[in-house]
């Protein structure tokens, strides 16, 4: 999780965890409500590419094009399932807004330190404290999910990077499964690293 930040000077790197956080909440909210037509897809590719123009120009456009490069697979199994099941043009759009808001998601990780983003969170949660329900386990929880989404996207990459230097055949079965154990372990490794914080 702490690896997904990198430091810059950029107007997102600049605005505070708390109204950045409201604010790419919106913007993924907006993508992921957006109509199944040509114009809705438009919109989301523009939202994304303003996004990281926002959070560090060139070097977050680059960004950008790494990580969907890295989620390629991903990205493939949701629109072969779509085109089995809605028809090409609705999978392509689809994809393009699912795809935006994977990226918006992973702006604000690369943007934020998971210390202020965990800090806002529990700030804007505060209330819960109403009814017994305990802020900081909230915010870390919605901090861990925002963060795997560019995890993912970076086991995708070690694993194709892992295949390619064994030279073994590119095909969704030797990727799945090598994706999954590795998925998986993170998944664990994470579990094992919260439970040495105390935390359950």
């Amino acid at each position: 999780m702490l690896s997904l930040f990198r430091p810059g000077t950029s107007p997102l790197h600049r605005m505070p965890a708390g109204p950045k956080l409201v604010l790419l909440v919106v913007l993924v909210l907006t993508v992921s409500l957006l109509p199944t037509a040509p114009w809705g897809a438009a919109v989301a590719a523009a939202i994304c590419v303003i996004a990281y123009l926002f959070g560090g120009g060139m070097p977050a456009l680059l960004l950008l094009a790494r990580q969907t490069w890295a989620l390629k697979w991903v990205i493939a199994f949701m629109l072969i399932g779509q085109l089995i099941f809605l028809g090409p043009v609705p999978a392509v759009l689809n994809t393009v807004r699912v795809t935006a808001a994977v990226l918006l998601a992973a702006l604000l990780a690369v943007t934020t330190r998971v210390t202020d983003l965990l800090d806002a969170l529990e700030r804007g949660l505060a209330p819960l404290r109403t009814v017994r329900v305990d802020p900081a386990r909230v915010a870390l929880m919605l901090t861990v999910t925002l963060s795997t989404l560019p995890v993912m996207g970076r086991i995708a990459h070690d694993v194709r990077e892992a295949q390619r230097a064994r030279g073994a055949r590119p095909g969704v079965r030797t990727f799945a499964v090598p994706y999954l154990v590795m998925a998986l372990k993170h998944a664990d490794e994470l579990g094992d690293a919260l439970a040495a914080r105390g935390v359950r």
